[in-house]
């Protein structure tokens, strides 16, 4: 299906896929939203139960048709698939939602790893549970935590904060407010700003254990581990970094519970970029304490100026 096709009809003659030569039939799924999981890097890094349900759905909805397309010649898939980016994210949404109200399934795929996480995939799925529409995950790989399991940082606790802000006061803002967690942290990193925000992670949170994680699963796949000093200058030194990478640093070595003035300034720093409510719902994943008390206090830092 092009990106352009908003008519999407239901499929009437299932395809099937291959696997290592053997052709293989895929029935189609109950109605609902599926969210399957695809490779990182290394295509056959996919489940059968993913291969079933992109082959079986009645729509194949992905964040870029040529990505997506590779996945499906590998298999010997043959369908048409339907675009949906952030760019046409409201219009192709509304366009899948009616084919879900019409008791259809759509599988959604991202260009790599699980759909939502850190995906425009995240709105389509939130209003499908809001009109009780079943949403279905098919698990598989994450670049998130194929990072965490090689970077040898303790995997019993982690956040996963997604990508930092691209601007240096605010991507310290940032850090200062994750500074108490207590957990691995786990962060989408771009290669041309891989100097700057290790710098940054090196500044703000001293010298913790930090890995560097490169081309998961792909013929280049490298990972950098050591003190977040030595990576920021390992890193500033190259001439220039290529490809996907996702950071992982090793949590505050006082595990105490954060203080007043530590629960302030995470909220300082959160408030700096959302409202005083989302404010408090972040804080408490940071801070262990509850939501009503930090709720409390980010209106007081509110009023008073911050």
């Amino acid at each position: 299906m092009s990106e352009d096709d908003r008519d999407l009809p239901e499929t009437t003659e299932r395809t099937g896929f291959t696997l290592r030569g053997a052709p293989l039939s895929a029935s189609r799924p109950e109605p609902g939203l599926y969210l399957v999981a695809t490779p990182i890097g290394n295509l056959s890094d996919i489940t059968l139960r993913a291969l079933e349900i992109i082959a079986g759905a009645d729509v194949l909805a992905c964040e870029d048709t040529r990505q997506t397309g590779k996945l499906l010649q590998r298999y010997g898939i043959r369908r048409r698939t339907f675009s949906y980016h952030e760019h046409n994210a409201t219009s192709a949404g509304e366009a899948l939602l009616a084919e879900l109200e019409a008791g259809r399934s759509v599988a959604l795929v991202s260009d790599a790893g699980t759909p939502l996480v850190s995906d425009p995939g995240f709105p389509l799925g939130a209003e499908a549970i809001a009109r009780g529409i079943p949403v279905v995950p098919i698990p598989g790989a994450s670049a998130p935590l194929a990072a965490l399991l090689a970077s040898g940082l303790p995997s019993d606790a982690f956040f996963f904060a997604g990508f930092l802000p691209p601007k240096e006061s605010a991507r310290r803002t940032r850090l200062e407010a994750l500074a108490r967690v207590p957990g691995t942290l786990l962060f989408f990193e771009a290669p041309h700003r891989i100097a700057e925000s290790l710098a940054d992670m090196a500044a703000v949170l001293g010298p913790r254990s930090g890995a560097v994680c490169r081309e998961l699963t792909k013929a280049f796949e490298t990972i950098y581990r050591g003190p977040l000093p030595d990576l920021a200058a390992e890193f500033a030194a190259m001439e220039r970094v290529r490809g996907e990478i996702v950071v992982c640093v090793g949590g505050p070595a006082d595990e105490a519970a954060p203080s007043a003035d530590d629960a302030d300034a995470i909220l300082r720093g959160l408030l700096a970029e959302m409202k005083p409510a989302k404010a408090a719902q972040e804080a408490v994943k940071l801070t262990g304490l509850t939501r009503r008390e930090l709720y409390a206090r980010a209106l007081a830092l509110k009023s008073d100026g911050g």
